[in-house]
């Protein structure tokens, strides 16, 4: 087996923690070092997680030589100009979803990578799943006949005072958290959108607290998604076809997998799911692609149709108008 890629993390995010957990259970990953603007937090946070480095900030981080990859999961408005920081440092960069809802600043992202002859992925960790490839996998080959409907949605109680999500300085809203998620899965089982409509309710702070979406792809199929922050915890995945429908417990977080196919005639059937950490595989699959090797990483193409399909929601949910792709 190689050697395990040394990681840094820019951040003590509290998304951290699932991220570690995910490295903690592979040898290929080793999380070498961890930045924050405060240098004592660093220090304390490295303590508290067996991690050999810390620095008071990125800058710094970003100059140590021994870090090969650093992972970012800042606010969602510094994701690109860390990112451009990271890959001009020489570093392979995993940057937390979403990369930026300027598809403008998605491609020069990966242009700089491509520059750097570097690594760049937008961090979706449910897409490695093995739920979600046999959800994409049962739709592929006709288990439910021709698709015809998405519907996803994803919320949860976020606190409305005092977190970065509901920032508009910092790219904040429930799309921008948690209806990407809901976004990729329409991309992911139907393809790009060819036309979006969409309606938001806009909280005290200035950003999207609920939105709500139809998609509709070249071949007829359309997708309804939506995102909140002021309702309870809610996620759901459901995939019908000509044929069939697919359900799935726990779409997003995957850690209590479930898939169901139900056909025409009724009859519902479980389809067997490993149960593994979504971000462990996010990690391998990106350090394979930083050894060269053959690999499932997320790309440029994903990232632009991700950040494309958000601009239009927004713009749709803005001027009341459905919006061309």
């Amino acid at each position: 087996m190689s050697r395990p890629v040394r990681w840094g993390v820019l951040s003590t995010a509290l998304i951290n923690d699932k991220v570690l957990a995910g490295a903690a259970q592979s040898a290929e990953v080793e999380v070498l070092a961890v930045a924050s603007r405060d240098g004592g937090r660093a220090r304390a946070y490295a303590d508290a997680k067996g991690i050999e480095r810390s620095y008071g900030s990125y800058e710094a981080l970003l100059a140590d030589p021994d870090v090969e990859a650093v992972y970012v999961p800042l606010p969602n408005s510094l994701h690109h100009p860390w990112t451009l920081r990271a890959l001009a440092a020489g570093k392979h960069v995993l940057c937390e979803k979403p990369y930026s809802l300027s598809p403008a600043e998605v491609a020069e992202g990966f242009a700089a990578d491509r520059e750097a002859g570097l690594v760049l992925s937008e961090a979706f960790m449910w897409r490695y799943n093995p739920q979600t490839r046999a959800v994409a996998g049962l739709v592929r080959d006709g288990a439910i006949g021709d698709l015809r409907l998405v519907v996803a949605s994803f919320s949860w109680p976020c606190p409305l005072d005092g977190d970065i999500r509901t920032r508009p300085d910092l790219d904040g809203g429930s799309l921008m958290d948690v209806g990407c998620y809901c976004v990729s899965a329409a991309r992911l089982l139907a393809g790009e959108p060819v036309s979006v409509t969409a309606q938001s309710t806009v909280g005290p702070h200035g950003v999207d607290a609920h939105l709500a979406a139809t998609l509709r792809f070249a071949d007829g199929v359309v997708a309804h998604v939506d995102s909140a922050f002021h309702v309870p915890d809610r996620s759901h995945l459901e995939v019908v076809g000509t044929t069939g429908t697919i359900r799935v417990r726990d779409p997003w977080h995957c850690a209590d997998p479930g898939v169901t196919v139900t056909g025409l005639d009724g009859v519902a059937r479980d389809v067997p799911v490993e149960t593994v950490s979504s971000y462990r595989l996010e990690l391998e699959e990106m350090n394979k692609a930083i050894r060269g090797e053959p690999n499932e990483l997320l790309g440029e193409a994903d990232a632009l149709g991700q950040a494309r399909t958000i601009e239009a929601l927004y713009r749709a949910a803005d001027e009341g108008v459905a919006v061309t792709l």
